[in-house]
């Protein structure tokens, strides 16, 4: 957690907070799972904005966006002979892994839903 219980008790009544992060347990420790159809609660008098898959509801902007983050990320993987040398190398992008070679490597997505969890790093030192 980013922000704590009392952190959030300290903000001012009428605050709005934004979990951008709620899909992979969220960043502030009063955070609840929300939806489109009851998007927002309050705890402490601070509105808390929780729904998940955030980009979905607005498709273009977010298709955009992926498409100048990605676009340049599949060049790089080419230039790396594929996707596993490039994971291999620069792993700080794992964390943005759920899947890999048909195993679930993400631990709150496992969790969330009882699947089996895979150490990702686990299965990318095997391959090598």
């Amino acid at each position: 957690m980013v922000v704590t219980e009392e952190m959030v008790s300290n903000m001012r009544p009428g605050s709005v907070i934004i979990d951008v992060s709620i899909d992979r347990g969220g960043c502030f420790e009063t955070s609840e799972i929300t939806s489109h159809e009851l998007p927002v609660f309050t705890k402490y008098g601070v509105i808390h904005y929780c729904v998940p898959n955030i980009p979905s509801g607005f498709s273009r902007t977010a298709s955009q966006a992926i498409s100048n983050v990605l676009m340049p990320l599949l060049l790089e993987a080419g230039e790396e002979g594929g996707f596993e040398n490039l994971i291999w190398h620069q792993i700080h992008l794992r964390h943005g892994l759920y899947l890999f070679k048909g195993a679930l490597t993400n631990l709150y997505l496992s969790q969330r839903f009882d699947l089996k969890y895979t150490d990702l790093n686990l299965l990318i030192a095997s391959q090598r």
